[in-house]
């Protein structure tokens, strides 16, 4: 996947400690390298339903995937109250 920056992208599985599930979309803000020579990581902006943002967190590139024309965005609680 190469994404450009700023881009939407849709995580493709939950990111533990900060209650972000498969689907969730955030912003790519930056791709780093990875410090022993793996893969790649995304920088992304996770922000709530009202703009605000609520996360930013690195993961592999293969954890992200572009948004389709054919998808829906959809609203979830962020962590049972």
């Amino acid at each position: 996947m190469e994404a450009s920056m700023f881009e939407r992208v849709a995580l493709k599985q939950n990111v533990d400690g900060h209650w972000l599930r498969a689907g969730d979309v955030a912003y790519l803000v930056d791709y780093v390298p990875h410090p022993s020579g793996g893969e790649r990581g995304c920088v992304l902006e996770v922000f709530n339903a009202v703009g605000e943002s609520i996360a930013t967190v690195t993961v592999p590139e293969s954890s992200v995937e572009p948004l389709e024309a054919d998808e829906v965005l959809s609203v979830r609680r962020l962590k049972a109250s």
